[in-house]
């Protein structure tokens, strides 16, 4: 299995490229605000031939470099409906303080070939099996990738802002919700592994199991109300 991963743009989101090896097809996640020469300087690095690109949510920090991207290497994108407005319209997405700062250079609205994402679905692409989990909190399509374990790797799940490194996504932007994600981190989260690793929407890896013990939203949601909060990050 090949991860690679960098954090791209003025927000630091984690861009990925997953493929079963080097030399193979690979899905890209969340190409993100200034994502584009990353992706193309891993691609030429593990020698990877994309196709798909798979978005954890429309947030214009995950998804600004999607047209290009896209583009470059005529595939298609997923995306959940519930968000799929947002790649045309960041600005109603993000609120306009945030969105009109970012705006100026990019190139908004959606590539050639877009598909939707549903809860549950099995995505079967470039060797690789992502199962989808609508997790609605931070968006209102927010979902996560998740990938089974195999003889030399732990499962692995792709969170995007559902689930940081102790702490969660924000929920005070458009469609924003804390009820909602507290209850997708209750769905989503708590039944995994503790083992399963965490490749997140921004900052470092986590494991499941280091959020079940320190993080306090995941310990609230484990073991009722009352755990104070946290700073979240996130656009």
């Amino acid at each position: 299995m090949l991860i690679a991963g960098f954090p791209a743009g003025a927000w630091g989101t984690n861009c990925y490229l997953v493929a079963p090896a080097a030399g193979e097809e690979c899905v890209i996640i969340d190409p993100g605000h200034e994502a584009a020469p990353g992706v193309e300087e891993a691609l030429k690095k593990h020698r990877l031939k994309p196709v798909a690109v798979v978005l954890t949510h429309g947030h214009l920090d995950h998804v600004a470099s999607v047209v290009p991207v896209c583009g470059a290497h005529d595939v298609p994108a997923w995306i959940h409906p519930d968000d799929r407005y947002m790649m045309s319209d960041p600005e109603k997405a993000l609120g306009r303080s945030i969105g009109m700062q970012l705006m100026g250079e990019l190139t908004i609205g959606e590539p050639d070939d877009v598909k939707e994402l549903t809860d549950g679905a099995k995505l079967e692409l470039a060797g690789l099996e992502l199962t989808v989990a609508h997790a609605p909190g931070h968006t209102k399509g927010s979902v996560t990738f998740g990938m089974p374990e195999t003889a030399d790797i732990p499962p692995i799940l792709f969170s995007g802002d559902l689930l940081f490194a102790g702490s969660i996504g924000r929920t005070d932007l458009p469609g924003g919700d804390m009820a909602e994600i507290l209850d997708s981190l209750a769905r989503v989260c708590l039944p995994l592994d503790d083992s399963t690793v965490v490749l997140s929407g921004h900052g470092p890896q986590t494991t499941i199991g280091q959020e079940r013990a320190t993080n306090p939203y995941l310990r609230q949601v484990a073991a009722g109300p009352g755990a104070q909060e946290a700073p979240r990050r996130g656009m």
